[in-house]
């Protein structure tokens, strides 16, 4: 039997060489290294979802989930908090970030345009024999510019798809009516409509339940140190508002080239200071009953983590506490993706499950992490 003996070592070399070849999202994840507050806990809902962006829930037990730079799009089926089953919908696909459901239809964006998939829950079998129905192009109305050209994209309570278009640039003064803006269409794509400027890069919003109010995330410019600016969370009660970009940022700082040409007091200043760096993301308020009570409406905010400071930042989910359309608090909810200054994950979207549940996107690790609470653990 002695002759086995090298044909065995060659297939353990080839194991541990294709285990050391696998993803971070592949091999174990450290989830408990992430803190939250008592009662709740976190587990992996999917660890094979190569960057994992967007988030969206269809009606029946699926998710629905984004890349940008991989280029795809993929639905989750899950049964009791875990993924059972990937499905790829869509491959080489131009910075596919955005994603939407209306009416059991799948909206797709593009840097430049909006896709649709029919009927998409109907379809999960043949995609995943890999003959599913292609796509309808809703839209190529949108620029093509790559830089900040992946989009955010969600319905409105009042039935229009709002699609995001940030400055092509870090630092510019492009077309006002096309660029660094937040636009609404229909979902037939007409009726394109400016619903504020000044917006630099949001990449996620949402509307608060009972005002039916819209909220956003902003990314805040580089290269003015490490401390400024702050990226924003701001809230448009009304259309028309503008929030800066590029004259003024964070409320209060006028731009070094910008700022000359208009003062900070002529725009909308942030609800909340989120942090200079963090890239604050995916955002949702919180609309479940699994929660304690405190917690809902409040925002939860995915920080993807800074990629130009000296110290890094952000990489955690915040929590901000909304009261009489003002943000009366602001929290780490959840922390322990950043490890001193190493990073082996980093949050990008929060979707709120049937369940009261929350998923968590992680484009870094190619996962997908639900946080829940148990009220047994209360204090």
């Amino acid at each position: 039997m002695n002759f086995l003996i090298p044909r065995l070592h060659r297939i353990t070399g080839l194991l541990a060489g294709l285990l050391l070849a696998l993803p971070a999202s592949a091999q174990r994840l450290p989830v408990d290294r992430i803190t939250l507050p008592p009662g709740f806990e976190i587990s992996v809902f999917a660890d094979n979802v190569p960057n994992a962006r967007s988030l969206a829930h269809g009606a029946s037990n699926v998710v629905f989930v984004s890349t940008r730079s991989a280029g795809r799009v993929y639905a989750l089926r899950y049964r009791e908090g875990r993924a059972t089953q990937l499905i790829t919908l869509a491959s080489g696909l131009n910075m596919p970030n955005g994603i939407a459901l209306r009416d059991g239809a799948l909206f797709v964006a593009e840097v430049n345009r909006i896709l649709r998939f029919d009927d998409i829950e109907k379809h999960l079998d043949a995609f995943a024999a890999g003959n599913g129905p292609k796509p309808a192009v809703v839209t190529e109305r949108f620029p093509r510019e790559g830089h900040h050209g992946w989009k955010f994209i969600r319905f409105g309570p009042d039935g229009w798809l709002y699609v995001p278009v940030g400055a092509p640039c870090n630092i510019c003064e492009p077309d006002a009516d096309r660029y660094a803006l937040i636009s609404r269409i229909r979902p037939d794509g007409s009726g394109y409509e400016v619903m504020a400027r000044g917006v630099r890069n949001t990449v996620g919003f949402d509307w608060h339940p009972q005002t039916r109010e819209l909220w956003f995330t902003d990314n805040g410019r580089d290269m003015l140190g490490d401390e400024l600016p702050s990226d924003e969370l701001n809230h448009a009660p009304k259309a028309g508002m503008h929030f800066g970009y590029p004259y003024c940022h964070q409320g209060d700082t006028a731009d070094p080239e910008y700022g000359g040409k208009r003062a900070c007091r002529e725009f909308a200043p942030p609800v909340v200071k989120l942090g200079p760096h963090v890239a604050s993301l995916g955002m949702r308020f919180y609309t479940g009953s699994q929660f304690p009570a405190e917690f809902r409406n409040s925002i939860f905010i995915a920080e993807h983590g800074s990629w130009n400071r000296s110290k890094k930042i952000g990489y955690r989910i915040k929590r901000v506490v909304v009261e009489g359309g003002r943000a009366v608090k602001h929290e780490v909810f959840a922390e322990g993706w950043l490890q001193a200054d190493s990073v082996w994950g980093r949050p990008v979207d929060v979707e709120v499950m049937p369940d009261g549940s929350m998923l968590v996107s992680d484009d870094h690790a190619g996962a997908i992490y639900r946080i829940s609470y148990s009220a047994g653990t209360r204090p």
